[in-house]
């Protein structure tokens, strides 16, 4: 089979474990639609994944959260990318070997994401931390002033607003110094709980990404062809998304809730994977 071009194949020659993954992510965004719209529940945040050391995290979300999608746009581009390449690699690699490396490169995904949120979070985190284990009213107000409120959810500061004015102004008022300081205590815990529940992972991307890198390795020399028109190799397009991904999780714009740091996740433990699978010559 020549591999120097490479187009979608029908639906109808569909692998196995590709046909079944993109049944599964359609059913789990079914049904996460009628669970809000006749319930009212989310199931993103049951499903989804949370920040490990939060107290919403469950060890089965790191499985869960790949087969959650925020939007039908996000579960289509996703499940779009995982025919066009998915197919190709099942049928090289064997089911069982595609679903391994799919799973993999997914729970990788989210490590190297919340690794990257460890590290971004850990500043205001010390800072709650030394509060709660030494609290000032002088450093409470410094903090609420400071750019580590915005951090936290609409709750939290839902709950600033009504309890701030009220209890902490009257305790403050009345010179009622210690229960000033309780009150201080409690919101910065409601707000440690806050910060760590808040970042939710959801979404196939992190496969994915580890698919394209797959396809980039095994077949660099194909063609692809973006927009259905411009021609360009598969190991060049690779490297200039993976370098997109990069340059965006760097740059951290506004309002840019993509996981880049998960796209690059997947593709690393791809190429981990892949590289290792090479030397032990289990399949190569």
């Amino acid at each position: 089979m020549s591999y120097e071009q490479y187009r979608p194949n029908s639906f109808k020659i569909l692998p196995v474990v590709v046909k079944n993954l993109l049944i599964i992510n359609g059913l789990f965004f079914l049904a996460s639609v009628v669970a809000e719209a006749q319930f009212g529940n989310d199931l993103a945040d049951l499903l989804g994944l949370h920040y490990p050391l939060s107290s919403d995290f469950r060890p089965y979300q790191l499985v869960t959260y790949m087969f959650m999608h925020g939007s039908f746009m996000h579960l289509f581009f996703n499940m779009f990318a995982l025919w066009m390449f998915g197919n190709t690699l099942e049928n090289y690699w064997g089911p069982k070997r595609f679903l391994t490396y799919y799973m993999i490169t997914g729970i990788g995904a989210a490590l190297c994401h919340y690794a990257v949120v460890y590290i971004e979070m850990k500043p205001a985190l010390d800072i709650v931390n030394n509060y709660i284990a030494n609290p000032s009213l002088q450093d409470f107000q410094t903090f609420l002033s400071s750019d580590n409120l915005k951090m936290s959810s609409q709750e939290a500061v839902s709950h600033y607003n009504e309890l701030i004015p009220k209890s902490f102004s009257s305790a403050i008022g009345s010179n009622n110094l210690h229960e000033a300081l309780q009150i201080s205590v409690d919101y910065m815990q409601i707000y440690k709980a806050d910060l760590l529940n808040a970042p939710v992972v959801v979404g196939a991307s992190g496969s994915v990404f580890g698919i394209l890198l797959a396809f980039g390795m095994l077949f660099p020399n194909t063609l692809l062809y973006i927009y259905f028109a411009i021609p360009i190799k598969a190991k060049w397009f690779v490297v200039l998304y993976g370098a997109a991904e990069l340059f965006s999780g760097l740059r951290g714009a506004p309002g840019d809730n993509v996981a880049h740091f998960a796209h690059l996740g997947g593709m690393l433990f791809g190429f981990i994977l892949i590289k290792y699978w090479q030397k032990k010559k289990h399949i190569f």
